[in-house]
């Protein structure tokens, strides 16, 4: 029970009292002079200590011992949210007394004005100091520490790279002053040095231990074009993308997830074990193992286009076991051409196994094979004096190459293009891409070559030309082309001639020019070598030696000159082309008879 002091004051003025006057012997004046004195001396904008008494969402009531008590927003204690009643905290006395009679006071000013002091001595001392993320900035976020702005990169958030910066913002974290920019009062701070002291000592216990062959649990940490970084807990290790899978993967995203748990083994490291490779298709069979024991040369197997290069195919036929369809194995076709002409990644189509070699994992695999040799049964497909159609190819100085079928090839010899026309190249025949008509000469089944004519569709015109063009045989002719040598000289039927210079000489001295139409003697003609030798100047020559001897009228020798001359006059002067075929069997006949 509680026991109260009734005794009377020995010295209480009760006349003051019944005047209303309590003070006693003391004036009213001493009062307020003793009250003043009990409180704290204060000035404004100066930086004290007071304590919170109060507490609400709003603002914080501080005593700082004064005759009245101080109303903070709580806004300025976001960096610390576990503040609390009884909690002592610098204040800047911004006004004692207001017009309301209020006493202003600041927290933040208080903390800014020491905020250096305490930023240099944190950084100093290597000091954990706390701080309030205020929010995301280019780079980084902004993080209020003692008052003042500080700058905390995104790369010293955590030791894991941050994909959502926004989640750290509003929250109140622990940091270390790690540089201080005194002219531009520039501060930055890292709540990743924090992590990364805890983790060295984790690192060095982990790193010791480490061992080849070793399997251990770790955490997709990050994912990249070249391979795939885990975090052992506090050490890193690289899946090299060569690694993560015996088959073949275009990006590691493929095979694995950001964050994803998984097992890995260990392949090697170096000696301060900074570096350490990790694989994880090491711990599963490789697939060739598995592969079907019965498979040999000579099988069929089914697979799908992955990887595509001029000089081939890759086929996978099993998940990590990929044979090499060659492009000389795409075709019985001899002519290069690309693999992308006959196949595209992601084609499914079945081949034949050309080579197996378990030992050094490896295949070659053919698609022609699926078909016929066009050569194993050449002789009955294409017996010497059967007649094609081909296409030409390609060109030689001697030559046409053409293709009578894929895989089957021949070459037409320059001299069997034309019974008549003196090619010097086969493009003034034809073209490439041409179709052109042929007949089988010969066949050569071990290099897989046919030799080819094409004139030999035609009948010789050179033996009608035996009984045309006799040696003294006179007959129209145009020059069409004048040489070093010689000129050429276009006659009837397509034919030409040549004329060395002293042959062209005319009976009034001058030369013949080109294009100038002429009539011509023959002079030579060679049936085999298809050459006729002819002379201009030697028709007057012959006449004038024989006029000399003989006595014959003019009349005669002209009648005579005429009727030599008469098969000539009579056909149409033609250039160098394959040969008016009708014509010369009319004439043929004619000559038969």
């Amino acid at each position: 029970m509680t026991q109260f002091n009734n005794s009377p004051i020995e010295d209480f003025d009760w006349d003051a009292y019944e005047h209303g006057e309590t003070a006693g012997e003391r004036s009213r004046e001493e009062l307020t002079t003793a009250y003043e004195d009990s409180l704290n001396s204060v000035k404004d904008k100066e930086v004290i200590e007071g304590t919170i008494i109060a507490l609400n969402k709003r603002e914080a009531v501080v005593n700082i011992d004064y005759k009245s008590d101080g109303i903070i927003p709580m806004s300025e204690f976001r960096y610390n949210p576990d503040i609390k009643v009884g909690d002592k905290v610098e204040v800047f006395i911004e006004n004692q007394e207001d017009r309301k009679g209020q006493l202003i006071l600041s927290h933040k000013k208080a903390r800014a004005s020491r905020s250096w002091e305490r930023v240099n001595a944190a950084l100093e001392n290597n000091e954990i100091i706390k701080g309030y993320i205020k929010c995301r900035t280019k780079g980084g976020m902004i993080v209020d520490v003692f008052g003042i702005e500080a700058f905390l990169p995104g790369s010293q958030i955590d030791v894991k790279p941050i994909r959502d910066y926004d989640v750290f913002v509003g929250k109140t974290m622990e940091f270390r002053v790690v540089k201080i920019n005194e002219e531009f009062r520039n501060v930055v701070v890292s709540h990743k040095a924090l992590i990364e002291a805890e983790l060295e000592q984790q690192k060095r216990e982990i790193i010791s231990k480490l061992e080849k062959g070793q399997v251990l649990e770790g955490t997709v940490k990050n994912i990249t074009s070249y391979g795939v970084f885990i975090d052992l807990g506090g050490v890193d290790g690289l899946i090299h993308i060569t690694d993560l899978s015996w088959g073949r993967v275009n990006h590691p995203s493929e095979v694995v997830a950001l964050d994803q748990k998984l097992n890995v083994v260990i392949l090697d490291f170096d000696n301060d074990k900074k570096r350490i490779a990790l694989g994880l298709k090491q711990l599963h069979p490789h697939p060739w193992d598995a592969l079907d024991a019965d498979l040999k040369v000579g099988d069929k197997v089914k697979g799908k286009v992955v990887v595509m290069a001029d000089y081939g195919a890759f086929l996978e036929v099993a998940p990590g076991v990929e044979g090499l369809i060659h492009v000389s194995e795409m075709s019985w076709s001899q002519h290069l051409r690309s693999a992308q002409d006959f196949l595209k990644i992601g084609d499914e189509i079945e081949a034949v196994i050309l080579t197996l070699d378990r030992n050094d994992r490896k295949m070659s695999l053919g698609i022609k094979q699926l078909k016929q040799d066009p050569w194993e049964d050449i002789e009955v497909k294409y017996p010497i004096g059967s007649r094609h159609t081909a296409k030409v190819r390609n060109f030689t100085n001697f030559g046409v190459f053409v293709e009578i079928e894929e895989g089957v090839d021949g070459l037409i010899h320059i001299s069997d293009l034309s019974w008549t026309k003196k090619i010097k190249h086969p493009s003034e025949f034809t073209q490439i891409g041409a179709d052109i008509d042929v007949e089988v000469l010969q066949i050569d089944k071990d290099n897989r070559r046919l030799s080819l004519g094409h004139k030999q569709l035609e009948e010789n015109p050179w033996d009608v030309f035996e009984n045309i063009f006799t040696v003294g045989s006179v007959h129209e002719g145009t020059i069409i082309e004048m040489l070093d040598k010689g000129a050429v000289v276009a006659l009837p039927y397509g034919v030409e001639g040549f004329a060395t210079p002293k042959h062209l000489v005319k009976e009034d001295g001058s030369h013949a020019k080109v294009d100038e139409k002429l009539n011509f003697k023959v002079i030579e003609f060679n049936k085999d070598s298809k050459r006729i030798i002819l002379s201009h100047s030697r028709i007057f020559e012959d006449e004038a030696r024989a006029e000399k001897p003989a006595a014959a009228p003019k009349a005669n020798r002209k009648a005579a000159r005429k009727e030599v001359e008469a098969p000539a006059a009579t056909t149409p002067l033609e250039r160098t082309t394959l040969g008016d075929l009708e014509a010369l069997a009319a004439l043929k006949e004619k000559l038969s008879k």
